[in-house]
């Protein structure tokens, strides 16, 4: 008799079926895991052995052998720990194999039996979902696995607690849904005094979804403005929670089990490796640019990050997604995020103060800024000065307007764009959008023969737009993006059309190369 219990291995944020087979029998006493299993797999036969001995329950003086189908798809990871516990005590006669057959199993255990939190709970759920089956899970993460909705979960705390409610000794309480905690804003742009253009870009920054670079001396304020951004953006959607959660929950990192609710910040510090930012290691987890997927991502001191890290950007800026191939895989994670860069516009920072300037000055300039390529530095729609604020403009009270003001145009921008662009679900698809095409959210996402309707300037906007693209050499993706960003302005101006007055201003956050500010 072979005891076959459900689970899965993840490929991404892809859920693949896995079948954990055992099988007992006679022979010298041996407990092997066979269907390419990682270390940590490989190591579940001691973890398993313990938790069934904390039941009171010794394993058969006989072959015991696990097989984790495919045998040619890697195993990994800890939770493989419950289906081959669940697989044994089916083969011991524990527990009726009929019932377990309609579940999916994943947890860790521990050596006194109790069920520990694994990565991944949420996409296994909604796999669950799509194929009829019901769930274990880990307690502690029962609150996220029942956002698949339609499915029975059963969430045991210890392994004796799952093998009492098989019994009918014990009843398992069914989960509910559990969301995060919404931080209270402490970030408020009225904290900063000054800096209206600064500040004026990060409203159309934040409205349209563009990605923004920052250039100026230290202590003038980027990493201030950036910080307050989440707190002017629109919150998640439904249906964008849960997307933005399942990458959090392969990775591991959804806090007890509960969704998200507001849009992920990363910040990473500019020592991060290539395999940090955009994914990789041994087990291919989601990246940093993953992470801040539909959120702001943060990377101050831009030149200062590896050459090869930087360029990394590129393609995942381009298309919304990172792609990961190695000798034995090829994942890809979403990867649809603001990037929010600062940088001195020299080594030592004080290039436009003759006081101040090292000796080099102004060719530390060039050589410093020239380290974001040209390719990278297309990629980003607005580029900002960030002069250095007066001791008057300190002294001021703080402004009137702040982040909740903001917030409020930034919402109806937005809803303008959820409008035209058909809504997250594609309900309302734009007469241009092919059927099958993914329908964007924001202006940024915007492109093709979409960006050319629905930004399309009158003729005053176009010629001017036709001139300053001849004069500054914009390439075509730059002058798509002046397109998207007089889009935005025109949104936050409730204006149905994109105007002269539009493409001028979007015109004045676009410089015209690297080491030119």
């Amino acid at each position: 008799m072979v005891a076959r219990v459900n689970t899965v291995a993840f490929r991404g944020i892809d859920v693949i079926d896995v079948d954990a087979q055992v099988q007992m029998a006679a022979g010298l006493p041996a407990f092997t895991v066979v269907g390419l299993p990682d270390k940590a797999v490989a190591e579940s036969r001691e973890r398993v052995r313990a938790a069934l001995g904390a039941l009171g329950l010794a394993l058969p003086p006989k072959r015991i052998t696990v097989n984790l189908a495919p045998a040619d798809l890697l195993k990994e990871g800890s939770h493989f720990d419950l289906p081959i516990a669940l697989g044994l005590l089916v083969a011991m006669g524990v527990l009726p194999a009929d019932e377990i057959g309609g579940y999916a199993a994943l947890g860790e255990l521990a050596l006194d039996g109790r069920i520990s939190p694994v990565a991944g709970v949420l996409p296994a759920a909604i796999h669950a979902h799509a194929c009829e089956r019901g769930l274990i899970c880990p307690a502690a993460q029962g609150g996220e696995a029942a956002w698949a909705g339609g499915i029975e979960v059963l969430a045991p705390d210890s392994l004796l607690a799952l093998v009492n409610h098989f019994k009918g000794t014990q009843v398992l309480t069914p989960p509910e849904p559990a969301l995060a905690e919404v931080a209270v804003a402490a970030l408020d742009l009225k904290d900063i005094k000054g800096q209206e253009t600064a500040k004026r870009a990060l409203e159309v920054t934040a409205a349209g979804g563009h990605n923004l670079l920052m250039v100026g001396p230290p202590g003038a304020g980027k990493s201030m403005l950036a910080q307050r951004l989440p707190g002017i953006l629109p919150p998640l959607t439904p249906a964008e929670a849960l997307e933005v959660s399942m990458i959090h929950s392969v990775a591991g990192q959804l806090s007890d089990g509960r969704l998200l609710r507001q849009r992920p910040f990363r910040d990473p510090h500019h020592s991060a490796s290539l395999a940090a930012l955009v994914g990789g290691g041994l087990r291919v987890r989601p990246g940093e640019i993953s992470l801040a997927h539909l959120g702001v991502l943060f990377m101050d001191e831009f030149p200062e990050f590896p050459r090869a890290t930087l360029e990394a950007l590129r393609q995942p800026l381009e298309t919304g997604r990172v792609a990961i191939a190695r000798a034995n895989t090829h994942v890809t994670y979403p990867a649809r995020v603001q990037l929010i860069a600062a940088m001195n516009p020299c080594r030592c920072g004080h290039l436009d103060d003759p006081a101040l300037a090292c000796p080099r000055a102004p060719r530390c300039a060039l050589e410093y800024q020239s380290k974001i390529s040209g390719p990278l530095f297309d990629r980003i729609d607005l580029h900002v000065e960030v002069p250095a604020v007066h001791a008057s403009d300190l002294s001021l009270p703080p402004p009137a307007e702040g982040s909740a003001e903001v917030a409020a145009r930034v919402a109806a921008a937005r809803e303008r764009q959820t409008r035209r662009y058909g809504g997250v679900d594609g309900d309302r698809r734009p007469r241009t959008a092919a059927p099958g095409t993914n329908v964007p959210r924001t202006n940024a996402e915007a492109d093709g023969q979409l960006l050319e309707e629905v930004a399309a300037p009158d003729a005053e906007g176009r010629r001017l737009l036709t001139e300053a693209a001849e004069r500054m050499k914009l390439t075509a993706r730059g002058y798509h993006r002046v397109l998207k960003v007089a889009r935005t302005l025109a949104d936050l101006d409730a204006a149905e059309s994109v105007r002269r007055i539009h493409i001028a201003e979007a015109l004045s956050y676009r410089r015209i190369a690297p080491g030119r500010f």
